[in-house]
Order: C-alpha cells, then sequence, then structure tokens
C-alpha cells in the first residue's frame, strides 16, 4: 500500500481539502485511470469511484476527472464517489481532433515530463520542438529520452540534433530492448514526485515503463517492417514505481495540436526571445517588419532558418487556437493587423542606403 504521499500528495492538495465543507468525512484519492464514467482509484480505501450526480451535472462531459487529478471522495462500504476534483498543479493539453479550439487533457498534476523519441526513424527536430513547447505551458519541466540507441553506430549526429533544440534541457540516451542508460533514466525519478512518458507511436514508452517497473504491466508491440512503430499503449494510466515515484503512460500520438500557450514557445526557443528583445517593434512577428533582430540573426546565420519558422509556425498555431476561442479578440487583431498593413502601403520600405 503506498502512502499518499508516495502518490504525490503536498501541501498544495492539503490546502484545499481543508477548504471543503461537506457535511460528510472526504479524503483525498488519486486517479490512476479511467473507464465509461469510472473512475481507477489510488490512496483511499476504495479502488474504484463514480461521481455524485451534483459534482456530473456541475461539470459537464468536458471536464471531468482525468489521469493524475487529485479528488475528494466518500468512501461507504469500500465503494467511493467523488464530490470534488482538486485544482490542477499542471496540465499538459492539446487540440482535441477535428476540432479548431476544443481542449483535450493529456495527463493532470505531471511534474516532469519524458519526451521520448527513438533513434530509428522516429527523432525530428520540429516535433521536439513542439513537444517542448507543450511541455512548459502546462507547467512541467521536460526531459528528453533517446530510446533505441542500440539501433544506431553513431549517436554524435543524433545527439547534435536534439542539443540545437534541447539547450539546457536533459538528454538521456536509453535502450529499452539492451537496458542502456535506465540507471540514468532512473536517477531521474524520485519519491512523491510525478513523471509523464510523452511521445509518439512506437517509441517504446510502454517498454520503459516495464524496465523501470522490473515487470512488464504495459502491453507492449513490436514494430512494423518500415521501422515505424505501433500503438502500444490505448488509455492514459497512472501507475507507481517501488521507489515511490508516479508514471503516467500516454497513448502516443499522431500529432500534438497547439492551443493558446502560456509561456511555454518563449521558454522552448529561448534564444528567439532574447534576440526579440533587439527588434525595433515590441509585438514584432519576425516576417517583413523593419529593423528586426531575429531576422538578422538568421542572415548572418546566427540563427537557423529553420528554427525561425518552426517558432513562427507554432507562434502563429497558437494565436489562432486563442482568437478563435476568443471572438473579440479576433475581431480586435483582424482590425490590428488591417492597420498595420495600411501603414506599411502609405509608408514604403526604406532602402539603408537612402533609397527606396
Amino acid at each position: 500500500m503506498f502512502s499518499l504521499e508516495d502518490l504525490g500528495y503536498g501541501p498544495f492538495y492539503a490546502v484545499q481539502m481543508e477548504l471543503f465543507e461537506d457535511g460528510e468525512e472526504l479524503a483525498p484519492a488519486r486517479v490512476s485511470a479511467t473507464s465509461h464514467g469510472l473512475y481507477e482509484l489510488a490512496g483511499c480505501e476504495a479502488t474504484e469511484g463514480e461521481l455524485s450526480g451534483r459534482l456530473r451535472r456541475a461539470l459537464g462531459s468536458k471536464t471531468r476527472p482525468t489521469t493524475g487529478d487529485w479528488v475528494a471522495v466518500a468512501v461507504t462500504d469500500g465503494a467511493a464517489v467523488i464530490h470534488h476534483v482538486l485544482e490542477r498543479q499542471t496540465v499538459l493539453q492539446r487540440r482535441a481532433a477535428r476540432s479548431l479550439t476544443e481542449a483535450q487533457v493529456v495527463a493532470a498534476n505531471v511534474e516532469v515530463f519524458f519526451v521520448v523519441t527513438s533513434a530509428n526513424l522516429d527523432l525530428n527536430p520540429r516535433r521536439l520542438e513542439r513537444y517542448l513547447t507543450a511541455v512548459w505551458d502546462s507547467g512541467a519541466r521536460p526531459v528528453i529520452v533517446l530510446n533505441k540507441i542500440d539501433l544506431v553506430s553513431d549517436l554524435g549526429p543524433l545527439l547534435q540534433t536534439i542539443e540545437e533544440v534541447a539547450f539546457d534541457i536533459a538528454v538521456v540516451g536509453v535502450s529499452a530492448l539492451a537496458g542502456t542508460g535506465l540507471d540514468s533514466l532512473r536517477g531521474q525519478l524520485t519519491r512523491g514526485t510525478t513523471f509523464g512518458f510523452i511521445g509518439s507511436s512506437g517509441v517504446g514508452k510502454s517498454s520503459l515503463i516495464n524496465r523501470l517497473l522490473g515487470h512488464d504491466a504495459q502491453v507492449t508491440d513490436d514494430i512494423r517492417s518500415d521501422d515505424r512503430g505501433r500503438h502500444a499503449t490505448t488509455r492514459r494510466e497512472l501507475v507507481v514505481l517501488p521507489e515511490g515515484g508516479v508514471l503516467i503512460d500516454t497513448p502516443g500520438m499522431r500529432e500534438l495540436g497547439m492551443l493558446e500557450g502560456s509561456g511555454g514557445l518563449e521558454t522552448a526557443f529561448s534564444e528567439v526571445a532574447e534576440l526579440a528583445e533587439g527588434c525595433r517593434f515590441g509585438d514584432c512577428q519576425h516576417d517583413s517588419e523593419p529593423h528586426c533582430a531575429v531576422r538578422a540573426a538568421v542572415e548572418s546565420g546566427a540563427l537557423a532558418a529553420e528554427r525561425l519558422l518552426s517558432y513562427q509556425n507554432l507562434r502563429r498555431e497558437q494565436a489562432s487556437a486563442e482568437t478563435r476561442r476568443d471572438p473579440v479578440l479576433n475581431a480586435n487583431t483582424k482590425r490590428r493587423w488591417k492597420a498595420i498593413h495600411k501603414s506599411m502601403r502609405a509608408h514604403p520600405k526604406t532602402d539603408p542606403k537612402g533609397g527606396q
């Protein structure tokens, strides 16, 4: 039986529990998995629970608890009823499939995300930038895990590619198959801390979790003949390590659609944000504005053009999601750009040497 502290319970959640004034005694519990309106629980006397009628009506269908959430439950005869969902400390979200604005929660209350990529055909710096931006936006800290290093003879070029987007983010090279590098990965784990695994299908997230647990708790699958992986994990599930750390595996994602950001983009692209401080305009888009320090860095070779293009694409994606969710902001944005374009037409670009 793991303690609440092993499961990640701390003052942030304890203070919230003290504020509840329900007539019946409530206890904290953590959602370890969800299935068709039922919630698997850890940390309380019941292993399964369901929402109270009042909470179900209050939450609707899109804001119900997810894997990693802390909840306040009343347990009677081994059955739990969930009365409150505690405020999340962190939340990783993506744009829901076939939606331009709807958010889908990937995992809640994760402190460190292992962004898993593989050394075969999966490694893609643009995809890594997208994942890192989303993780920073969630409030968590990313660690990049390069799996399947047994498949390549020279890691140098791969590590160089990762370092070009990782900067000070820790990078751990491992092989779930051979067991290489697992001690370095275990060194990242601490008691009472929640870790999440995210990445594309087939990068080996479930195999890594099985290695860390010491037994096959997660389903795995062979890679396809084209060296790409198949989906193995089909739901988000929380598991507890023998040492007390908590892991949340997530299904492989074919895409990670961006929503409006909260600073993650500037953190993931810190060198672009730093360069932007030298731009003439505070709202410079680093496109065609005069005296753009970011574009000047690209022209001098100090900043890779692909890096800037990726930043601009993610920035536009976030801005588009934000304006669609806020019609007033959308209208103000259109008026602002209309004024900018009108001003640019009225003042043709001046050549630095004095010509037009």
